[in-house]
C-alpha cells in the first residue's frame, strides 16, 4: 500500500495549534491525552492532566480502557466497552482524533491508544509529533482543571488482523510467519537490566529482534523521518516487505513499532497484546532466553 493512501499518522503542534483556532463546524477534532506511566515512575497522569493539558483536550486512561477481567495489564477491552469508553470523551466515528502524552521522551504511550482506535476500526487517528514536551516548547497554550464534553456514539469492530495472542507467539516458534520485533531496552531484552514489574524476569522470545522504541525517536523527541526509520529497520534485519509483530513489556511501547513501520507504508504490523509479561508468565523455561537468570520451574 502507498505512504498516500495512508491516513495521517502524525501532526505537528503547529498544525495542531492552526486546527484548534480554526476549528469549523464539521471539524470533529478531538484531542486526547493517553499518559500512562510505569508505576515505579511515581506519576500521576490523572493529576498531571488536570494541572495542564493542550486546551479542549481528554484524558484516555489505559488502564481504565481495558479488559479488567484479565490478569494481564491494560489488555484490550472488548469493541462494545471500547466504543462506550470513547463515546463517553466525546469521540464520534467521524471524529478526528489526535493523541498525545506528557512524557520525558516526547513519546510513550501515546502510540498505544493510536494503535486501538486503529484496532477498533478508526483510521482518522492521529499522534502529536513530540507529544506535551514539544508542545510546550514551540510556545503553545496550555489549559487546566477537568475536561467537560458532550458525549458521542461511537462503534467499534476488532481488526483480528491487528492483534497477536500468546498462542500466534507460540505456534511461531516453529512456523516462522512472521518476524517479532521487541521495543524494550536492550538490557530488558538481554536479560540483564530488571523489569519494571515484580515477579517477572528479562529476557525475550526464542527468534525476537529487539528494536528500543526510543531508537524510533529524535534527541529532542520527534519521531525520525520515514528514511531514518526504513534504514533502522534494515540495520537490524527486519524485512518490511513480510509481516511484522510487535512486542514489548505490557503492549504499550511495542506500539512505537508499528506507528514507525505505518509511516514507512506498511499499516499491518500487528501487536502482542500480552507481551512480556504474559510471556515470561506461561512460556516453558526454554523458552524464556536470557544471559540472566531466566526462568525456573
Amino acid at each position: 500500500m502507498s505512504q498516500q493512501l495512508l491516513y495521517r499518522a502524525l501532526v505537528s503542534a503547529k498544525w495542531l495549534s492552526e486546527a484548534i483556532k480554526s476549528q469549523q463546524a464539521g471539524l470533529a477534532l478531538r484531542i486526547v491525552d493517553a499518559s500512562w506511566y510505569l508505576p515505579k515512575m511515581k506519576r500521576d497522569p490523572k493529576r498531571e492532566f488536570e494541572e495542564r493539558h493542550i486546551p479542549g483536550a481528554v484524558f484516555f486512561d489505559i488502564d481504565q480502557c481495558s479488559d479488567r477481567t484479565s490478569p494481564y495489564d491494560h489488555m484490550l477491552p472488548k469493541a462494545d466497552d471500547f466504543a462506550e469508553y470513547v463515546g463517553k470523551l466525546g469521540v464520534g466515528n467521524d471524529s478526528h482524533v489526535v493523541v498525545y502524552d506528557g512524557s520525558d521522551q516526547g513519546l510513550f504511550s501515546a502510540p498505544r491508544v493510536w494503535w486501538m482506535f486503529r484496532a477498533f476500526g478508526h483510521d482518522a487517528v492521529s499522534v502529536l509529533d513530540g507529544g506535551l514536551k514539544n508542545w510546550q516548547r514551540e510556545g503553545n497554550v496550555l489549559s487546566s482543571g477537568k475536561s467537560q464534553v458532550a458525549p458521542s456514539e461511537f462503534h467499534a469492530s476488532l481488526d483480528k488482523s491487528l492483534v497477536k495472542t500468546y498462542e500466534d507467539i507460540l505456534d511461531n516458534l516453529d512456523s516462522h510467519r512472521f518476524q517479532l520485533v521487541d521495543a524494550r531496552a536492550a538490557g530488558r531484552f538481554q536479560g540483564v537490566e530488571p523489569e519494571p514489574r515484580d515477579g517477572i524476569e528479562p529476557g525475550h522470545v526464542p527468534g525476537s529482534m529487539n528494536i528500543p522504541f526510543t531508537d524510533f525517536l529524535t534527541e529532542s523527541g520527534l519521531e525520525k523521518t520515514p528514511e531514518q526509520i526504513r534504514s533502522l529497520f534494515q540495520e537490524k534485519k527486519v524485512d518490511l516487505l513480510k509481516p511484522v509483530v510487535a512486542t514489548c513489556g505490557s503492549g504499550v511501547t511495542a506500539c512505537h513499532v508499528a506507528l514507525a513501520a505505518y509511516l514507512c507504508g506498511k499499516p499491518d504490523v500487528a501487536v502482542y497484546d500480552g507481551a512480556w509479561v504474559e510471556w515470561y508468565m506461561r512460556a516453558q523455561p526454554e523458552n524464556i532466553i536470557s544471559e540472566g537468570k531466566g526462568k525456573t520451574v
